[in-house]
């Protein structure tokens, strides 16, 4: 069977039109003869809200590891991101971050960059690319309603399309690889069940943090303007609060404010900016107060990080790959959604180039599992120490390591060096393990070589431009 597979085109389906679905076709588009991707619903012309992704309404980046990996997959993406108004953000030179140990210091030499733009023009640019391909197809109005095969291989998927006029009518599709994409609504594990294919590990952790945004027309022109980001302290008594400002395309604002139970933020429009005024620093609602709303307020309670390991289970169908959310969804406080699909996308890529032969599927999965695992230690070493997380309790290994990296954080105010490795995990270079290195350790022991700042941070030039704005308001 596999060699027939390598003789002859393969077909590859993709369950799912999404950023992972889009960023799976890539990764496999140029080993295989087709690629049909099968979506619930239309998909828009160009960049406007896509059906089926409630959480575009909320602020999203590109960590350079995700940037770097989308360039992989699909070169020439970044230049074409940029040209459409999304922004280059240098790391940490444009960022103003307000960390629970203090003020992250505007290092001029950057690091690493990131990447801002709203979530519809995201998935434009890269579906736009992606579907240039002659052999990459989209079925919409189509869901997947479960697998073909068995629990040694997936051969294919049962489709129920919607046809206007026509009703709904139920098809299979064969197929030579089928990549779940479908997100967090996925019905893998129970299409793994159906096969006989039991133990899956689930683990979910929830802060209870409740997301509210909202877009705005700047004061001031938005390119070369710094993000700006106020971070939650599980230290401070009382619910925790974080926001942050992304420029994007339009001389816009994409603003997100959040609350763990107890102090929530709320649809009211009305009370959008006070709550900003809430947060450990007013520096998000002192520039709100001079921005133009242009949305009403979005709110989300789907902040739960969740998880499955498919790596570990003892069999895994040949044929059969899950990649993005239907894998692992993150808190979307932390940023790393969309660069860990990039990841674990590049990575499927890579073991594809060796063709579909027998263990494909299963390496292909530990592969993908590797920045999952990453980004995992990320968000739920910081989740799981708020008072309102639910789910997993930190231990006391957990508690002395919060220590050590508060004490990173600590020193990465007063420390290029140390903000450097700091970036270097948060942006997705390089493994939580990094921060062990012996010269990290002697820099946190070592502690911060610069005074705090005592404030934010902005340029003369960011100053005057805003000041003038002031002065003509």
């Amino acid at each position: 069977m596999s060699e027939a597979i390598r003789r002859s085109p393969a077909r590859a389906v993709v369950i799912g039109g999404s950023m992972a679905g889009m960023l799976a076709a890539a990764a496999v588009k140029d080993q295989v003869g087709s690629v049909e991707i099968i979506e619930c619903h239309d998909l828009p012309e160009g960049p406007g809200p896509r059906v089926g992704v409630p959480q575009a309404v909320h602020i999203h980046l590109l960590q350079s590891g995700g940037v770097a990996a989308l360039e992989e997959l699909l070169p020439g993406v970044i230049d074409q991101l940029a040209a459409s108004g999304a922004h280059r953000i240098p790391v940490t030179t444009n960022m103003i971050i307000y960390s629970p140990e203090g003020w992250y210091r505007r290092w001029r030499r950057a690091t690493h960059r990131l990447m801002t733009a709203s979530r519809d023009l995201t998935d434009h640019v890269v579906r736009e690319q992606v579907l240039r391909e002659p052999h990459v197809n989209v079925r919409t109005r189509s869901r997947v309603i479960g697998l073909l095969g068995d629990g040694r291989r997936v051969t294919g998927v049962r489709i129920r399309t919607s046809a206007e006029g026509e009703g709904e009518r139920e098809t299979e599709l064969r197929a030579d690889l089928v990549i779940d994409a479908s997100g967090r609504a996925s019905r893998l594990p129970q299409w793994l069940a159906e096969l006989g294919i039991d133990g899956l590990a689930e683990d979910r952790v929830d802060s209870g943090l409740v997301y509210a945004s909202r877009m705005y027309r700047a004061p001031v022109p938005t390119h070369g303007w710094p993000v700006v980001s106020v971070n939650a302290d599980p230290r401070l008594p009382g619910p925790a609060s974080a926001g942050g400002i992304l420029p994007i395309e339009g001389d816009r604002w994409h603003v997100s404010l959040m609350g763990a139970p107890g102090g929530q933020p709320t649809r009211d429009a009305d009370a959008f900016e006070p709550f900003a005024r809430t947060l450990r620093h007013p520096i998000i609602a002192d520039l709100l107060a001079r921005a133009e709303p242009l949305t009403d307020v979005s709110i989300t309670h789907s902040t739960a990080n969740r998880r499955h390991y498919y790596e570990r289970l003892r069999t895994w169908p040949e044929g059969l790959v899950a990649l993005g959310d239907s894998v692992a969804a993150f808190n979307p406080v932390y940023g790393q959604g969309l660069s860990v699909i990039a990841l674990g996308a590049l990575a499927l890529r890579e073991l594809a180039r060796g063709g579909l032969v027998p263990g494909f599927s299963r390496r292909a999965q530990r592969a993908i599992a590797r920045p999952v695992e990453a980004a995992w230690a990320l968000t739920v070493g910081q989740d799981i120490h708020f008072a309102t997380t639910t789910g997993k309790s930190p231990r006391f290994t957990d508690r002395l390591l919060q220590r050590y990296v508060n004490r990173l954080s600590l020193t990465a105010t007063g420390s290029f060096r140390t903000a450097t490795a700091l970036t270097d995990v948060l942006t997705l270079h390089a493994p939580p393990t990094s921060l062990i290195r012996p010269g990290v350790l002697l820099s946190a022991l070592v502690g911060p070589l610069r005074p705090q700042l005592k404030g934010p941070q902005f340029t003369p030039e960011e100053l005057a431009l805003f000041h003038g704005v002031r002065g003509r308001s």
